[in-house]
């Protein structure tokens, strides 16, 4: 069996447990308030702007034995950077000062995926970010473009307005998925997918904990 099958079957059930979250219904089916769309943006916000900077400390801690994940992160970083702009144009169509934004304190939830995932890539080992980039790209590929549309047929918005960020990311993060099961073939050794399935784990375990606070 490859990486990637055993990887899918061992952490379908944590994806299925984020789908299965009220909220997430509640966004699919078109139900999410202006008041509820700006908060999660808001924390989304803090998650997109540290995407990359946790990304390029892995990065600089990845040894040559694993310099495909390094250039794969090279090559996600100069696709990702300056995201975070797509988010404040987001909000600043529901009337949210960038400053703001900027300025605020992200809810516990979000302040601990953030932390998390800096320091499983600096102190655990530097292949944690790719369990980081399975789950928010996987979630992300699977619902985003879906959030945007239900979400703005909820609130009587055209696209994409508004939903730049969610709409744009839906077809791109597929790419991402496709690229990164690539890179998932280039790691063989077993203790390494360990760590990396435990970080995708980790990662829907406290996206969730986002999406419920």
């Amino acid at each position: 069996m490859s990486f990637f099958i055993q990887l899918l079957e061992t952490t379908d059930a944590n994806r299925c447990e984020l789908e299965g979250l009220q909220k997430i219904q509640d966004m699919l089916n078109g139900k999410m308030t202006r008041e509820e769309y700006k908060t999660f943006l808001i924390d989304l916000y803090h998650i997109v702007w540290h995407f990359c900077p946790i990304m390029a400390a892995a990065a600089s801690r990845c040894p040559d034995e694993f310099v495909e994940v390094r250039y794969h992160l090279y090559h996600n970083i100069d696709e990702e950077k300056g995201h975070e702009k797509m988010v404040l144009n987001d909000l600043e169509v529901f009337g949210v000062d960038a400053a703001a934004v900027k300025a605020s304190q992200p809810s516990y939830a979000v302040q601990t995926l953030i932390a998390y995932n800096y320091y499983a890539s600096e102190r655990i080992h530097p292949c944690c970010v790719v369990g980081m980039l399975y789950a928010l790209e996987l979630i992300s590929s699977v619902y985003s473009g879906q959030l945007a549309t239900s979400i703005s047929l909820g609130l009587d918005m055209p696209l994409p307005q508004g939903f730049s960020f969610l709409d744009s990311h839906s077809a791109m993060d597929l790419d991402h998925v496709a690229e990164l099961r690539e890179l998932l073939q280039t790691i063989e050794d077993p203790s390494i997918q360990d760590i990396i399935i435990n970080a995708i784990k980790v990662n829907f375990y406290l996206f969730i904990g986002f999406l419920e606070s």
